[in-house]
């Protein structure tokens, strides 16, 4: 058995590597934080571990769909999410704007504010994100959220958001200035959707709806869907298939890792709600489609370097089994 401060202190370095990638890169076996921060990190962990594994809380998608190389394509934009002055529009003043007239003065607003916008432009004036949920989520909560997170991540930038509940799964669309009020512009990378997927899900979760926003890696999933030049090949599935089948390599391995290090940590918990937290992630890595890959893989070679049959069952079931590769 664990004692809570050597569990809590793997929980935090294994759960900061599987659901903060960015901060990976641990030095020490134990983080040097005291211990009041680090059983809060690891009450975190084990409520994003809790609603991955247990809850399957559902996933909120953060998305660039593109943005507007001049004037005369963010008025398009602008006139396609409000539907032709039909919705509302809300700018980042909280003000709303209704109407073909409406929408007419902001889109001159926009070109007009700051530096004059071209009607057609070699460089990206606007950005157009796109927050959603799944389908059941309420329209209002999305949009609150969505307002919440656009005053958090956006505020050095003019934006207008238009609520789209009238389909499936409610979302809402920013188009957001590339032209920061300081003169910076705006540059969304891969580390910024991923901070912008959280802060997100935890404006959702302020609003009681749950929400997560965990990454394919550390879900182990690979959502693609299937192009129609794929299927229109002939070639057999097996072959359009094979990404799917191919062995984790990279982050995916290490997610893997730090998936088992969790696993095996929370079974040797003095707490039954510890153990029984271990083995629903088990049980989570057993569907995974990750595991499956190494699982058919081993089924048709026997072992994979690295990695074992043993690597997938419980402390509690292991002797001298290998580990997954650190």
């Amino acid at each position: 058995m664990l004692t809570p401060s050597t569990l809590d202190a793997a929980l935090v370095q294994w759960g900061d590597r599987l659901f903060y990638p960015a901060n990976r890169i641990v030095r020490a076996r134990t983080p040097r934080l005291s211990g009041v921060v680090i059983q809060e990190r690891a009450h975190a962990i084990r409520q994003r571990i809790h609603a991955v594994v247990v809850r399957h809380a559902p996933q909120v998608m953060v998305k660039v769909t593109g943005g507007g190389r001049g004037m005369g394509a963010i008025a398009a934009h602008l006139r396609y999410i409000s539907k032709g002055g039909r919705l509302p529009i809300e700018d980042d003043r909280g003000l709303e704007h209704e109407g073909k007239e409406a929408l007419r003065d902001l889109v001159e607003q926009w070109r007009l504010g700051g530096s004059r916008i071209p009607e057609v432009s070699e460089r990206r004036e606007a950005f157009n994100i796109m927050l959603s949920m799944p389908v059941g989520t309420k329209a209002e909560v999305v949009r609150s959220a969505a307002r919440e997170f656009a005053k958090a991540e956006l505020s050095n930038h003019r934006y207008v958001m238009v609520l789209h509940s009238h389909q499936a799964n409610p979302h809402v669309h920013l188009s957001v200035r590339a032209e920061g009020r300081d003169g910076q512009p705006l540059n969304p990378r891969k580390e910024d959707l991923r901070r912008w997927r959280e802060t997100f899900a935890e404006r959702l979760r302020g609003w009681g709806v749950e929400a997560e926003a965990s990454s394919q890696v550390t879900r182990g999933t690979r959502h693609r869907n299937e192009r129609v030049w794929e299927r229109k090949t002939g070639l057999p599935r097996a072959e359009r298939s094979a990404k799917a089948e191919a062995l984790p390599s990279g982050m995916r391995r290490q997610a893997l890792q730090a998936w088992a290090e969790i696993m095996r940590a929370l079974a040797a918990s003095p707490e039954v709600s510890d153990r029984n937290l271990a083995e629903s992630i088990k049980q989570y890595l057993v569907r995974m489609p990750a595991v499956q890959a190494i699982v058919r893989h081993q089924a048709r070679q026997r072992e994979l370097p690295g990695m074992s049959r043993s690597s997938l069952t419980m402390p509690s079931q292991q002797r001298q089994g290998p580990e997954m590769e650190r």
